[in-house]
């Protein structure tokens, strides 16, 4: 969707304010339910088995993992791929018979080139086409967006049959090539002709691709009506979109076999209905996005009664835009990939649609949408769907709408601007209509999702309720959740347009989240949940982050209905944001450990609050109760870390007089046992020299928790520090 509505949020958002489908060892798996929790496996069921490039044997460099926005690992799937330099390689294992390969990639942008393929170390006859072309999208309108974009995809047959085990390897010929993940799939011979229908060809349509097909294609459709359309294997070109498209089938012989090149292939806004589209590939020509443009797989109607399976759309602005009529339409068992914009978008008075069993990948908004602009989109559902990498927005995104239902998806590696899921009213125009009545939010699967907004600078979660432009007033019902390595929190309440409008009636119950890079439950509105039956494990900062905004909005009340463990502790400091711990991965060994870290004192002078001391900002402080020594403060470093050096500092600023401050160093694992590392001794803070001092910790420590042990000041009678600073380099 365009998204410049978001700009609202950047003016006037303050910083404070079961049965699953995941990636294991670099494969799509599915997971064994238990019995206690059985359910319906999240995700569609794919005719391909993905493995990770980094899984994989390489003489090519391994990126990421990173979550930073706008960087070649963070769009990655899993967060990480492999970098080939001209003449290296990635060699994938096999996981099951397969003829065909699918390959996600990125070279530089303005490069285009070729990998090389090799089977079992025969290098084949057959090169994979790479280029820069689709890739590197630009969308200044859009708040807080960046260059993105960046990864592509691209398909071979391998013209022979590989087995579980056997090697199949990509090789860089002559340019840089990023690998991200291939798809191994088992590709049917081409279907055959249906009896009864009318062939494009016989219309005068060119399966070689060079001649203009769209009258033979128009020609087609008008002599067929009731009946069946089909096209024959090969590469047929349009050069203007199909129109007045109703009480037809169009047909092809199969995603592989039958290729329509062109990126307006439906344009019309009302359709009597009963069209249905399945089993070939439309690939356009988008390179960048226009949204004035219908530069879409449909753009508009279908009408009632309609489908659209068994789809291959790549290299649109958007897959299916759908506004008028569409009534009880199935979109099914289709893959959508490399869209500039949304994959999929309801855009208002949807009655009865049906969204299942999808593949997207490489999106850049919304993978699947439901707007309810002018009319509520009622009664329809988005259900098992797999959802990777969208780069500008959410995996899905409901805003607005009366009884809708999102279940059994997996959704992975959302990067900037957007949620794994994101249940809104936000309305970006008029008229809108709000979410109303029960929102069922069901056997979701969730995989490093969430991601840092730029515009708010705060993080948004990867399951966020949203009273953006007006206040939640359905019934928002989310169960049986699964949310694995978010880089951020898991469950998000917020108030996105700044208003601070309530978030009411929403019950969660169910969840596992492992391994949250913060906390489980990011509060920013007033209002309330219910949670029962929510486990958390792993978790980064703390269990809650539970502060309002705008100040004084009212407070979000977590109510407790049990069975609730592992996330009871809660974010204190106000004032700063929770920094990501396990659940985000630092490559660089330099960080400072200790920034953003949870942190606590025996007291504190007004607003000398302990929190100043780790929010990387030199100028404010810490400072304990006057007047009375001994003074600790402990800051929790996440998870025990081998520290080698301490940088304690106060305020630069040359109003402050040296100093000299007695102080040992304790640590700990546990919280609550601490043993001395570093013995009582006087540092000299001097604005001269900095006002900081550096304090090396004997080889072998490994703590958690780190205590600062004052019993002096020369200079003021407290402790004070304004930042406590810890790294794993002497």
């Amino acid at each position: 969707m365009h998204r410049s509505s978001t700009a609202s949020a950047s003016t006037t958002r303050l910083s404070a304010i079961g049965v699953a489908v995941a990636l294991a060892g670099g494969m799509l798996v599915t997971l064994t339910p238990t019995a206690a929790h059985a359910r319906a496996a999240a995700g569609a069921s794919l005719p391909f088995t993905s493995v990770e490039a980094e899984s994989a044997s390489t003489t090519g460099t391994k990126i990421g993992p990173d979550f930073t926005q706008a960087t070649l690992a963070s769009e990655a799937s899993g967060r990480q791929a492999v970098r080939l330099s001209s003449g290296q390689r990635v060699e994938f294992t096999v996981p099951r018979a397969a003829n065909a390969v699918n390959v996600a990639y990125n070279v530089p942008d303005g490069q285009s080139g070729t990998l090389n393929v090799y089977v079992n170390g025969t290098k084949l006859a057959k090169t994979i086409a790479v280029t820069s072309k689709y890739s590197y999208v630009d969308t200044s309108w859009i708040a807080g967006a960046k260059t993105h974009h960046f990864y592509d995809n691209a398909r071979v047959l391998l013209g022979q049959n590989v087995q579980a085990g056997d090697k199949v390897a990509v090789e860089a010929a002559s340019t840089q090539v990023t690998v991200d993940v291939a798809d191994f799939e088992q590709v049917a011979g081409a279907a055959t002709q249906p009896s009864g229908s009318v062939s494009v060809t016989s219309k005068g349509a060119d399966p070689s691709g060079q001649g203009d097909s769209t009258q033979a294609f128009r020609d087609a459709i008008a002599a067929a009506q009731g009946g069946v359309v089909w096209i024959p294997p090969g590469d047929y070109k349009l050069t203007s979109s199909l129109n007045g498209v109703q009480n037809v089938t169009l047909q092809g012989a199969g995603s592989w076999h039958s290729i329509v090149h062109t990126s307006r292939f439906i344009d019309q806004t009302s359709s009597s209905g009963s069209v249905h589209i399945k089993d070939f590939a439309v690939i356009g020509e988008v390179t960048e996005r226009v949204d004035s443009n219908p530069d879409n797989f449909v753009n508009g109607s279908l009408g009632p009664g309609s489908s659209v399976s068994g789809m291959w759309l790549q290299h649109l602005k958007v897959g299916l835009w759908l506004t008028g009529n569409n009534d009880n339409l199935v979109v099914e068992n289709n893959r959508i990939l490399d869209t500039t914009a949304d994959g999929l978008n309801l855009n208002g008075s949807a009655k009865g649609v049906r969204v299942r069993n999808n593949f997207l990948r490489n999106q850049g908004d919304d993978s699947l949408a439901m707007w309810s602009l002018n009319a509520p989109d009622t009664n329809s559902s988005f259900e098992s769907n797999t959802i990777s990498q969208p780069n500008l927005a959410n995996g899905i995104a409901i805003y607005g709408g009366t009884d809708i239902t999102v279940k059994n998806n997996l959704i992975s590696d959302t990067n900037a601007l957007g949620s794994g899921i994101a249940i809104s009213n936000q309305k970006f125009l008029d008229p809108f209509h709000p979410l109303a009545g029960t929102i069922t939010v069901d056997g979701n699967t969730l995989v490093r999702a969430g991601a840092m907004n730029p515009n708010w600078n705060h993080p948004m979660g990867a399951l966020r309720v949203d009273s953006y432009d007006s206040a939640i007033e359905a019934t928002v019902n989310i169960t049986n959740t699964t949310i694995t390595d978010s880089p951020y929190s898991a469950f998000e309440f917020v108030s996105g347009g700044g208003s601070g409008y309530p978030v009411k009636n929403v019950n969660v119950s169910g969840a596992t989240v492992a391994n949250p890079g913060t906390v489980v439950v990011q509060a920013e509105a007033q209002g309330a949940a219910k949670f029962s039956d929510v486990t958390a494990s792993s978790v980064g900062a703390a269990g809650v982050y539970n502060c309002p905004f705008p100040a004084g909005s009212g407070t979000f009340s977590l109510n407790d209905g049990g069975g609730n463990s592992g996330w009871s502790s809660t974010w204190e400091d106000c004032s700063s944001w929770p920094q990501p711990g396990q659940g985000n991965p630092d490559p660089d060994p330099g960080r400072n450990l200790a920034k953003g870290r949870p942190a606590t004192a025996t007291g504190s002078q007004d607003v000398y609050t302990p929190g100043k001391a780790v929010d990387g900002d030199a100028n404010t402080y810490w400072e304990s109760a006057n007047n009375t020594f001994p003074q600790a403060l402990t800051v929790d470093l996440g998870s025990a870390q081998a520290v080698r050096r301490l940088v304690l500092k106060l305020p630069p600023a040359t109003a402050w007089e040296a100093r000299t401050q007695t102080l040992s160093v304790l640590g700990g694992t546990d919280g609550s046992s601490y043993a001395t590392v570093v013995g009582p001794q006087g540092y000299r803070f001097d604005p001269a020299s900095g006002n900081k001092v550096t304090v090396a910790l004997p080889g072998g420590t490994s703590v958690r928790y780190v205590r600062l042990n004052v019993t002096g000041n020369t200079g003021w009678p407290a402790a004070q520090v304004s930042e406590v600073e810890a790294y794993l380099t002497s």
